[in-house]
């Protein structure tokens, strides 16, 4: 896909409320709590700055996260409020680089920073200097961490960089994953992976050679409502899965943009939008499919499809026996949802793929009467939680979610699904070693 924070308060000191003054006793507590606080806070910082001091250093960043607590504002019959976000420090944040300025970088990803608990951005990479110079003031990002795509490769000099976000067309992540890994960076990159099989083994012998992290932008893995339908897919809530149907589609502008091209797209609907649905599928399951089968349409005459495919139906066989039948595509109506139909229940996520909204429900019949349930939405920055489950990685040294090896595993997928289409016949898939196997350390669960 290529779409294109700190104040310091200070405690004054008071004298004290005249007699009588409303809250008095409640204003001389927080006045003298705050300056007991504000003392501690300074005597334990004291000691590591004039030690970083001497040493002709920065200061060391506080050891750990400094969590807020408040006391609930709601009686216990009352839906809870959320609880203070609670991020770290800046000093303590992974400092990212986003790389492309496009609609969702500036309308998705940089507003997300400001949800983000662990991941801060630092330096952006355009070819368009002069809206780089606008985003980077509105984001308070210093005009020497402003690159462009020719100067990329001195990120490698600047340290506040640690991880790289490439926001790219589809053609485009290749190249910049393996510059961003020999310049030392881990490496966030957008879905889908790369154009083909060849490249993602070749990005990812890149971050291993240099030792870092590649994690792919699969935002719903990270997503509330979508791990709560994982869950009850995995745990059987409603019996043994049979069945799953996949929609994803949207209607493309006439405008001859850059998913129109296959050189830098790589494909039409199904690498863009469809790839959500095959992803997808195998995240609820944790399964790997072992067949395909597909259909390509496109409508004639429509310019935008002369070189990549408008309509894709495709269906996933897995080792279980489930299957699932899922549609993408580039010219009808926008529609993304999906249904997990199991043994005594039905999981819906409609809508399941946009950045926000999404709504769940599920149907079942306990003592033969059917009951529809809805849980809330927690509204979670879907960017926020990717990123700062990369930030975890990096600062952990675990394997991200979503590594390498699950884009790779996709980009077969698709290939298959291709190869079926073409020769309009069943294609057999290597079956996995075990479940979630191209998948490393879970995220971080985060309270609803």
């Amino acid at each position: 896909m290529f779409q294109q924070t700190t104040t310091a308060g200070l405690l004054a000191s008071r004298g004290p409320a005249p007699a009588g003054a409303p809250d008095a006793s409640r204003r001389q507590f927080i006045n003298h709590a705050g300056r007991g606080l504000l003392a501690v806070g300074v005597a334990g910082a004291l000691p590591l700055a004039a030690e970083a001091a001497a040493a002709g250093q920065a200061a060391p960043p506080p050891p750990g996260p400094l969590a807020v607590k408040l006391p609930p504002l709601e009686a216990p019959t009352d839906p809870k409020g959320a609880d203070p976000l609670n991020p770290d420090a800046p000093a303590r944040r992974v400092g990212f680089a986003v790389v492309g300025l496009g609609h969702l970088t500036l309308n998705e990803i940089l507003p997300a920073f400001g949800q983000c608990k662990h991941a801060r951005a630092v330096a952006l990479v355009s070819g368009d200097a002069g809206k780089m110079a606008k985003v980077a003031q509105q984001y308070g990002i210093k005009p020497a961490s402003c690159y462009s795509y020719q100067t990329y490769d001195q990120l490698k000099d600047n340290p506040e960089v640690e991880a790289i976000y490439i926001v790219l067309p589809n053609s485009m992540h290749h190249e910049f994953t393996l510059r961003g890994a020999r310049a030392g960076k881990h490496i966030l990159c957008e879905k889908p992976m790369a154009n083909s099989v060849q490249e993602c083994e070749e990005m990812i012998a890149a971050c291993q050679k240099a030792g870092k992290q590649l994690m792919i932008a699969y935002r719903i893995q990270y997503e509330p409502l979508n791990r709560m339908a994982q869950k009850l897919v995995r745990d059987k809530a409603y019996g043994p899965t049979k069945l799953i149907q996949m929609m994803n589609c949207q209607n493309q502008a006439h405008d001859r943009q850059w998913r129109h091209q296959k050189a830098l797209a790589g494909g039409g609907s199904l690498p863009d939008v469809g790839l959500y649905c095959l992803n997808t599928s195998r995240f609820l399951l944790g399964e790997e499919p072992i067949e395909v089968t597909a259909q390509i349409y496109s409508t004639p005459g429509d310019d935008r499809f002369k070189e990549v495919e408008e309509n894709v139906s495709f269906t996933l066989r897995f080792p279980s026996g489930v299957l699932a039948q899922c549609m993408t595509g580039y010219g009808s109506f926008n529609h993304k949802s999906y249904a997990v139909h199991a043994e005594t229940g039905t999981i819906v996520m409609d809508p399941a793929f946009p950045y926000r909204g999404l709504k769940q429900e599920r149907v079942h019949a306990p003592g033969g009467k059917q009951l529809t349930e809805q849980p809330s939405n927690p509204d979670k920055d879907q960017f926020a939680l990717e990123m700062d489950h990369m930030a975890e990685c990096v600062r952990q040294n675990k394997t991200p979610y979503t590594p390498g090896e699950e884009g790779l595993q996709d980009q077969r997928i698709m290939e298959a699904i291709y190869l079926s289409a073409k020769e309009n016949r069943p294609v057999k898939l290597p079956a996995a070693s075990k479940m979630d196997a191209f998948r490393g350390a879970p995220p971080t669960e985060e309270p609803a």
